[in-house]
């Protein structure tokens, strides 16, 4: 045990070095304010608050009774820091723009400068730090009774100690003390508190060291090998897959919130931010931050389970560890980081909910009734002894809940979700705000309504365990025994543990609620504006306001109101311009300005309320309203054009890669075209040539073999002529240009005469070759011969290439709805499917030839048939075989 004169003065010690810190900051920063106490790094130790002595105690509590579940507390936070990032810097730049001094005036300014929206802010804010301040009060007290405890830290450790209620309220006073001399100190809070940050910047360096000394002690010297410290770890730290779910999701979202909407973390993010710089630099190094100080919480737990009794408290294995190895030293640094955990909270907190209380409760009321008639002097102080009666206030409520909940509340994770789901029901009125135009006050505040109504009814009032408010009968059974209202068992919802249910109710409800009445209801053209100033903050800043707000006061009342809030000093410096010309009437900029620096001492509401109460006109110009929507508008339409554009240039882009595929594809069949064609010529010039070259050197040659061999050049140069004729023919359809005469005829009697041509070779090839007539009076327009040029080709080709044993060949025609329909089938071998487009190209020949050809007839068919704005095709056929079909419209 550590000797209690000694934790006393070490304590005292501390807290002394932590007042000449706060001391010298704040010396520092009055000499020099954009100094080395607004850096980064001292602004992201100032955010570590965030780890609270649940985060020093209770993780390692956690990790020994729930596995592998603390590492949520850490990811939420680190999720939005690092993942989040923009909307981050929304929001710090929407406080530093606007002079936003607590989460109840960002809220409250946002929707109109809603007075009862910034009062209920506040009133959900204080209830639901009330756990989280004992949260700390326990665990100061806890950690002072296990330190000096007579019996020794490891009989401590598995013996139930009733909390010592007289060391709460001591360090209660002492923390009020602190909070009051540096966080009170004048009115202006938008001022930064460099002091109290430098002290915190301090304290999270302590309570960092610490919880590393104590892992580092515990994994090199406690287990001898470092990898042995995980010898005898329980199930659920090795095989953490059970831990994932529903719980898992709620406390990642929960602590991803909290980290928003904890007044003290928005004090610290948002109030105290200075620079977009800060943010940045926040925006990795918090994480990494938190990754050091949950580095060795695992093999503490493990430590804890494998060497301490059955039954010690795991919340204070950091301290019991290395009492029981009599490492005193390292237990008393273990101790000053906790209680800088706690310390550092419990001041923050009070400092942030001390300006939420003064500026949106008490400012409020006193504006009705004691404050009209005050003078400077008497307004200022009556404001600062608000803010410093709220502190004590604050703290005494967190000592009232530990004194309640003390016996019924154990863990120090339970308490600390508490309230980190009280607080995550500001979320869906923060993030609306900052991005949804359309969201209004009505919304805001029947959500937040409804949210508290439900986590007090399903949380909050049941961790009293049936001592405040709620009987434990209901707890149980549900009001008048109906069951579906069971608390922990809402509308009949009972298979989540009371987190997962309590979250799901009221972070539910209120976001529905927040969308629907946000959609059934209009916004007040003040809030419109606000709803501008915050969503496009990075392209308006607050000059919008002057030309949208025109409102004239007499100079000076809107004096006299400066000067009772903000002394006569700064009234004198804001004045100093209009006084020298002796104007009467204040300007619209003048009142405006007034009415921001009122807002930075007492917040936007009562600011607002103060200017209201001299204005003696005020209007919000309409015209300019529509051009600040007609400027949204603009913007939206020209993000939808521009979309609109990309994707035509997407579409132009896959067209031009299309057009270049067809023209490597016409490239490719250029070349193959030329390559037959000088196939085709070549072959019937080598016959004529050679033939030609036999007759001139062989003299000898008889009469006989002379004509055969003249016969075959003939033949050759014919071939050649038809050869040449046909790609003529081609080439003058493809160009448009037919070399014939249009004139309506019988297609019957083209196809007849067709029919005729092709006999002989049928009757020659063994071809039955049939004529099916139809019913007449069909009339096309073309030219005769060409038609009958295409259909001698078809049953030509249908006689050539048919190699069935009994080969047919079928002639048919028909007239449907004016379009005359002709069909050429067979029973040969037929076309393959992927063969059927490609044969009417030029040279293409069918799979199966029996036969040569130049491969030009189907081409030019086509060609002629869609000259007269027909269509040819090869069709599927019910048997084997090959169907060429022929389709025009008849006149």
């Amino acid at each position: 045990m550590l000797h209690v004169n000694l934790v006393v003065i070490v304590c005292l010690a501390y807290v002394l070095i932590l007042f000449g810190v706060a001391f010298a900051g704040d010396r520092r920063a009055r000499r020099d304010p954009s100094g080395w106490l607004s850096s980064p790094l001292i602004y992201t130790l100032s955010i570590s608050i965030y780890c609270t002595s649940w985060t020093f105690f209770g993780a390692v509590g956690s990790a020994a009774t729930s596995g592998m579940e603390f590492v949520t507390i850490y990811l939420g936070p680190t999720i939005v820091f690092a993942g989040w990032w923009v909307f981050l810097r929304k929001l710090v730049t929407v406080g530093r723009v606007h002079n936003i001094t607590s989460i109840a005036d960002l809220i409250s300014a946002r929707f109109g400068k809603n007075p009862a929206l910034g009062a209920m802010v506040t009133l959900i804010a204080l209830v639901a730090a009330a756990p989280y301040i004992a949260l700390q009060l326990k665990a100061l007290t806890a950690s002072f009774q296990v330190v000096t405890f007579p019996a020794g830290a490891v009989v401590a450790a598995g013996t139930e100690i009733e909390p010592d209620y007289a060391i709460a309220f001591w360090l209660a006073v002492g923390l009020c003390v602190f909070s009051i001399m540096f966080g009170v100190r004048n009115i202006d809070v938008n001022e930064r508190h460099h002091g109290v940050i430098a002290a915190i910047a301090l304290e999270a360096v302590v309570k960092l060291v610490a919880l590393l000394a104590v892992g580092i002690w515990v994994v090199a010297s406690l287990s001898g090998v470092p990898a042995d410290v995980f010898a005898n770890a329980p199930v659920s730290l090795l095989n953490p897959e059970p831990t994932f779910g529903a719980r898992w999701v709620t406390l990642c979202f929960l602590a991803g919130a909290a980290v928003i909407c904890l007044p003290r973390q928005f004090q610290v993010t948002v109030v105290e931010n200075s620079s977009e710089r800060q943010i940045r630099t926040a925006s990795w190094l918090f994480p990494l931050y938190l990754f050091l100080i949950c580095l060795f919480v695992v093999p503490i737990a493990i430590a804890g389970l494998n060497r301490l009794p059955a039954g010690s408290d795991p919340d204070l294995y950091v301290l019991t560890l290395p009492l029981a190895a009599d490492q005193n030293a390292l237990a008393l640094l273990a101790f000053l980081g906790g209680f800088s955990s706690a310390t550092s909270m419990v001041i923050v907190a009070s400092i942030a909910l001390s300006t939420m209380i003064s500026n949106h409760l008490v400012m409020p009321l006193a504006l009705r009734s004691i404050l009209p008639a005050a003078s400077a002097q008497n307004v200022r102080g009556f404001i600062l002894k608000a803010r410093r009666a709220s502190i004590v206030f604050i703290v005494f409520l967190g000592f009232l809940y530990f004194r309640l909940s003390g016996s019924t509340s154990n863990a120090l994770a339970a308490i600390g979700l508490i309230s980190f789901c009280g607080v995550g029901q500001f979320l869906p009125s923060i993030v609306g705000g900052l991005y949804w135009r359309s969201a209004t006050h009505g919304g805001a505040i029947v959500g937040l309504a409804a949210g508290f109504a439900i986590w007090a009814y399903t949380l909050f009032l049941p961790s009293f365990g049936g001592f405040l408010l709620m009987p434990a009968s209901v707890i149980e059974n549900g009001p008048f025994g109906v069951a579906w209202l069971k608390p922990y068992a809402l509308f009949g919802l009972d298979q989540f543990d009371p987190l997962v249910h309590a979250t799901f109710w009221s972070v539910g409800i209120n976001t529905v609620l927040f969308v629907v009445v946000s959609m059934l209801s209009e916004p007040t053209p003040l809030a419109r504006l606000q709803s501008t100033l915050f969503i496009d903050v990075f392209r308006r800043q607050t000059e919008s306001e002057l030309r949208v707000i025109r409102r004239t006061a007499r100079l000076a009342d809107l004096r006299r109101i400066a000067e009772r809030v903000l002394g006569p000093v700064e009234a004198v410096q804001l004045f100093d311009g209009e006084a020298r010309g002796r104007a009467v009437i204040a300007s619209d900029e003048l009142i405006s300005l007034v009415e921001q620096r009122l807002a930075a001492n007492v917040g936007a509401a009562s600011a607002r309320s103060l200017v209201s109460r001299v204005v003696t006109s005020e209007t919000i110009g309409v015209e300019e309203l529509k051009r600040l929507a007609d400027e949204t508008e603009q913007i939206r339409a020209y993000s939808a054009e521009l979309e609109r554009k990309s994707r035509q240039v997407e579409a132009t882009a896959a067209e031009l890669a299309q057009a270049n595929q067809r023209l490597r594809e016409v490239d490719t069949q250029k070349d193959e075209f030329l390559s037959q064609v000088s196939h085709e010529v070549r072959t019937p010039m080598a016959s004529i040539r050679s033939f030609s070259d036999i007759l001139l050197t062989n003299r000898d040659i008889g009469e006989e073999e002379k004509l055969r061999f003249l016969g075959i050049i003939q033949n050759e140069s014919l071939r050649l002529t038809r050869l040449l004729d046909g790609i003529l023919d081609v080439s003058q359809m493809e160009s448009g240009k037919p070399a014939w005469e249009a004139a309506p005829f019988d297609p019957d009697a083209a196809i007849d005469q067709a029919i005729e041509s092709c006999e002989a070779l049928a009757r020659a090839a063994g071809v039955a070759l049939t004529r099916t007539r139809s019913i007449g009076g069909a009339v096309v327009v073309g030219d005769r011969d060409r038609f009958a040029q295409v259909f001698i080709n078809l049953v030509s080709n249908a006689v050539k290439y048919n190699t069935s044993p009994k080969p047919t060949v079928t002639v048919s025609s028909s007239l449907r709805k004016g379009v005359y329909e002709a069909r050429v089938v067979d029973n040969g071998p037929g076309v393959p499917e992927s063969e059927r487009e490609r044969i009417f190209s030029k040279f293409a020949r069918g799979p199966t030839l029996r036969q040569g050809g130049a491969g030009l007839g189907l081409a030019i068919s086509r060609q002629i048939i869609e000259q007269f704005g027909g269509q040819i095709s090869c069709a599927d056929t019910a048997k084997p075989g090959a169907a060429f079909v022929v389709r025009i419209p008849c006149t």
